[in-house]
């Protein structure tokens, strides 16, 4: 029985999952997107947003923690110049999985795992946030008076 056991082994070794997750989430944080299959998009999934979070708050603590995971300096400097400014209003889902279907040669189900704030086309059919603002009091403006009927012309008198 597996009680309480979250970890997808994915058919590897320990080194070996964590350096291929490691590879995974730089590719995601480089490309903004990338396909691969559906058990291994949910296992980086669980990887990647912790690493996020960590990144929305730049202290050179964070940075080294996150650095240890990815083990690229590139990537972490991505993370935390870009991605964390784009998504540091989100309380957290930075990421989302996108079912492909299957793959030709071994039928295995794919997906596109991708960060949330760079998809432009998802955020475009939804109108902009727009912030809910109060009425402020406006200066009471004096009304122009009305400007006097204009003569009718000489052409309208024949």
């Amino acid at each position: 029985m597996r009680h309480g056991k979250k970890v997808n082994h994915l058919g590897r070794k320990t080194a070996h999952r964590k350096a291929m997750l490691a590879n995974m989430a730089c590719s995601l944080i480089e490309h903004k997107r990338i396909n691969t299959t559906v058990a291994k998009a949910k296992a980086l999934k669980q990887f990647v947003e912790p690493l996020v979070t960590k990144s929305k708050e730049d202290t050179t603590h964070n940075r080294r923690i996150v650095f240890s995971k990815l083990r690229n300096k590139y990537a972490v400097t991505e993370l935390f110049r870009d991605v964390a400014t784009k998504v540091g209003d989100r309380p957290g889902g930075y990421t989302r999985i996108i079912k492909l279907g299957n793959r030709l040669g071994d039928n295995a189900d794919m997906a596109m795992i991708e960060l949330v704030d760079y998809n432009e086309l998802y955020n475009a059919g939804k109108p902009a946030k727009k912030k809910a603002r109060r009425r402020g009091k406006g200066k009471k403006t004096e009304t122009a008076p009305a400007a006097p009927a204009p003569e009718t012309s000489k052409s309208e008198e024949e």
